[in-house]
């Protein structure tokens, strides 16, 4: 097994340094989730290529039943055979059927509204949207999947009190009986995530803030389970996942990366114990 590069005091935070198609298979990982920002390849720029395999290679190297994989809408067009013929599955509408034949039906993609956008051309909307899409494999009703809540504003709790469903929304096909609930304060978290993006604070080109990562492992990883980031960069996925009680691995190829990434998480830890 390959050394770690950096691991917390407790063992609940692991880095590695290298190439993940090199250390990957000497780890025999058995990840919860799998949450993963590849480069998307939609620039000239030299760090700006899909690495080639990386989704069949993850999913043959590891047992995660989910992953979460950040991206464009033309990255996910352009590479969703290649997803697909790794065994992963679209986590969006009706994904397929439970071997009984029940429908599985589900919408799991969040869409990450920045603050700025990106790019400079005059002739399109201005972009200031990424996706996040879940894929899984195995049957839906396996993976671990718990909506995180938020807290409702006082017009929501207003407006809808306590309330019985009374006819199913034909529009979405038929889920089952009509179900009393009541008022408890807090709302589904919606899919639309609003949080400012790490410009001027970033460690990595590419780094997502620790807000937008933390509901998505929260939902996709039970307590306790583990996180694997094959592409670790400024280590926010670890930062994450650890925040969220959650243990997790990383590989990162470069080290300067990796050096900035430990260094990152042994400050935020050194912080909590003080």
């Amino acid at each position: 097994m390959p050394d770690p590069y950096w691991t917390s005091d407790d063992g609940n935070v692991v880095l590695y340094l290298g190439d993940y198609r090199d250390v990957l298979p000497g780890l025999g990982l058995q990840p919860d989730l799998i949450v993963v920002d590849p480069p998307y390849g939609e620039t000239d720029l030299a760090w700006d290529r899909w690495p080639d395999g990386w989704p069949g290679f993850v999913a043959e190297h590891t047992t995660a039943r989910s992953m979460w994989c950040f991206g464009s809408l033309g990255m996910f067009l352009d590479h969703i055979t290649e997803i697909r013929a790794a065994g992963w599955k679209r986590s969006q509408d009706i994904v397929g059927r439970e071997d009984d034949g029940t429908p599985v039906i589900s919408d799991v993609n969040v869409v990450w509204e920045k603050h700025n956008g990106s790019g400079n051309a005059t002739d399109r909307f201005r972009r200031v949207h990424e996706h996040a899409v879940l894929f899984y494999r195995g049957p839906w009703a396996e993976t671990h999947h718990d909506t995180p809540l938020t807290e409702a504003t006082p017009a929501q709790i207003k407006r809808n009190g306590s309330a019985v469903r009374t006819t199913q929304p034909q529009h979405t096909g038929t889920y089952g009986p009509a179900r009393r609930w009541t008022e408890t304060g807090t709302r589904l978290m919606r899919s639309v995530i609003q949080v400012p993006s790490m410009k001027g604070r970033a460690i990595h080109e590419t780094e997502k803030p620790v807000q937008l990562i933390d509901p998505l492992i929260r939902y996709s990883c039970p307590p306790d389970g583990l996180v694997f980031d094959p592409m670790a960069g400024s280590g926010a996925v670890l930062d994450a996942a650890r925040q969220a009680g959650r243990r997790s691995v990383g590989i990162e190829r470069q080290e300067r990366y990796a050096e900035a990434a430990a260094t990152r998480l042994a400050s935020q830890l050194a912080l909590e114990f003080t």
